[in-house]
C-alpha cells in the first residue's frame, strides 16, 4: 500500500517557486489558521497519512551574497513556526499525522523534549519529528555564531542530542507513575519519576522530564540526510526517511543502503513527488504550461544556492560549478547527476520547470497513479511526499482524483488503521 504525505511549509513559496502568483493560488493565506484547518480536513478526507511540514532557520542569502532574491520572490520567507499550527489542525481531525521539521542545533534538548511531548499529548499521539541539523550560515549568525558547524560535526552533535531527548522521553517517567488518586491526594508516584543525568561533550543535563508519558512517548522520527554520514545517522535513529527522488536505480540504491544499515530495524522511505494532473493527458500538459508561466527562475536559484551552499553568480552559464559546500551535500550530488555529471548554471535552470529542481509528474490521473505505483515497485519506496504547486487545487485533485485511482488499483488504503501515528504507519 502506497502511503501519502502532503509536503508543505508555513510560507508563501515552498518548493515550486513563483506558484503563489497564479490567480487560483491561495498560499498567501499561509498566516491564517483557517487556511491550515481547511487543509487538514481535506487531507484527512483523502486518508493521507500525514502533513509533512518543512521548516528552516535563517534566510536564503547565498545567491549574490544577499537575501534580496529570496525576499523578492517569497522563497520560504516570511515563515511561521510550524509547530504552532499543529494543535489547531489536530482539533479538527482524528487520524491525520503531523511531521514537523525542527532544527536541533540551536535549542536545548530539555526544552525541545517538552515541546514534542506536549504536541504528542495535544494530537493524541499523532506527532512526528523531521530531525534536521540545519545548513544555513544565516541561521548560525542569527543565533550569535559566525558560521554553522562542519557537516559531519553537526551529525556528531545530533547523535548526542538524540541520546538526551530519547532518555527524557523513555526513561524519566514510568507508565504507571501517574495515579491521579483523589482519595489519597497522590497525583504521581515520586518513586516512578526519576532524574535523567547526562554529561557529554556537547550537553549536560540533570533533570526530570516535565511531561508525563504521552501516547507515543517518542514522536515518529523522520530524517532526510542522504550523505554517507546522513545515512549512518538515519540508520541509527530514523523510522522514516525522506528522499528527493531521481532515477529509479539511484533511489533504489539509496533505500537499499539505508535499510541494510538499519537492519534488523524497519525503516520506511518516502520520496518527493510533484504531480500535475488532468482528466486527460492533454489537459495535464495544458495545466503544466499554465503553471510554468508563473515559475520563478530567480527564486529557484536563490533556493538552490542556499541548499548547495554555493553562490552561482560568479559562474558563467556553462562554466562548471566546482565550489566546495558545507550545506546539504546530497543535494550537490543529486543536482550534478541531473545535469549530466557536471553542475552548471544552465543545467540547473533547465531543471527548474516549475521553479524548483523537482521535475513534475505530468499526465492524466491514471497515468500519474501508474507512475507512482511503478516507481514504488522499482525502488522499494513506501510512499511519497507530494509537494504543493497551485494550492488548494493541487490538494483537492490529490484527494478527489489520485487517491481513488490508487484505490481502484488496490494500491491505497480505504480506511485509517486504529492507533497512534506510528501504529497507523507501520500497521
Amino acid at each position: 500500500m502506497i502511503r501519502l504525505n502532503a509536503f508543505d511549509m508555513a510560507c508563501v513559496g515552498h518548493i515550486q517557486h513563483g506558484m503563489w502568483t497564479h490567480p487560483r493560488d491561495q498560499s498567501t493565506h499561509y498566516h491564517r489558521l483557517d487556511h491550515w484547518l481547511d487543509l487538514a480536513r481535506l487531507l484527512e478526507r483523502g486518508l493521507f497519512d500525514g502533513l509533512f511540514l518543512a521548516d528552516v532557520l535563517g534566510i536564503y542569502d547565498v545567491l549574490g551574497g544577499s537575501a534580496d532574491a529570496a525576499i523578492r520572490n517569497g522563497v520560504q520567507v516570511p515563515l511561521l513556526d510550524p509547530m504552532l499550527v499543529v494543535p489547531g489542525m489536530a482539533a479538527v481531525t482524528t487520524h491525520l499525522g503531523f511531521g514537523v521539521t525542527a532544527n536541533l542545533s540551536y535549542e536545548a534538548p530539555y526544552l525541545f523534549a517538552r515541546r514534542m511531548s506536549t504536541l504528542d499529548h495535544l494530537t493524541n499521539g499523532r506527532i512526528g519529528w523531521n530531525i534536521v541539523t540545519g545548513y544555513l550560515d544565516s541561521a548560525a549568525r542569527a543565533m550569535g555564531l559566525d558560521r554553522q558547524q562542519q557537516h559531519d560535526d553537526r551529525y556528531d552533535l545530533a547523535d548526542e542530542y538524540m541520546e538526551v531527548v530519547t532518555r527524557l522521553w523513555r526513561e524519566s517517567w514510568d507508565d504507571t507513575a501517574v495515579r491521579a488518586d483523589r482519595a489519597t491526594g497522590i497525583y504521581a508516584d515520586p518513586a516512578q519519576v526519576r532524574r535523567i543525568h547526562h554529561n557529554g561533550p556537547q550537553y549536560r543535563l540533570d533533570a526530570h522530564h516535565l511531561v508525563a508519558p504521552s501516547p507515543q512517548r517518542v514522536p515518529v522520527l523522520y530524517q532526510a540526510g542522504a550523505s554517507a554520514r546522513g545515512i549512518r545517522f538515519a540508520a541509527q535513529h530514523a523510522e522514516c526517511v525522506f528522499l528527493n527522488g531521481g532515477p529509479p536505480d539511484a533511489v533504489r540504491a539509496q533505500i537499499t543502503a539505508l535499510r541494510e544499515a538499519a537492519a534488523p530495524r524497519r525503516i520506511m522511505a518516502f520520496v518527493g513527488a510533484t504531480p500535475v494532473m488532468g482528466r486527460t493527458e492533454a489537459e495535464a500538459r495544458d495545466k503544466l504550461e499554465d503553471y510554468r508561466r508563473h515559475a520563478s527562475v530567480e527564486g529557484a536559484l536563490a533556493h538552490a544556492a542556499a541548499s548547495l551552499g554555493i553562490d552561482f553568480e560568479p559562474f558563467g552559464m556553462d562554466e562548471p560549478i566546482t565550489a566546495q559546500s558545507n550545506a546539504i551535500q546530497s543535494n550537490v550530488t543529486a543536482m550534478a547527476r541531473a545535469s549530466g555529471g557536471v553542475l552548471t548554471k544552465r543545467g540547473l535552470i533547465d531543471q527548474f520547470i516549475l521553479g524548483s529542481r523537482q521535475k513534475p509528474i505530468t499526465g492524466s490521473v491514471d497515468q500519474v497513479a501508474e507512475t507512482l505505483i511503478s516507481f514504488a515497485a522499482a525502488t522499494g519506496a513506501d510512499g511519497f511526499n507530494l509537494s504543493r504547486t497551485v494550492a488548494p487545487e493541487c490538494w483537492r485533485e490529490a484527494v478527489e482524483w489520485l487517491v481513488p485511482a490508487l484505490q481502484e488499483r488496490g494500491a491505497y488504503k480505504t480506511a485509517y488503521a486504529p492507533g497512534t501515528y506510528r501504529e497507523k504507519l507501520f500497521s
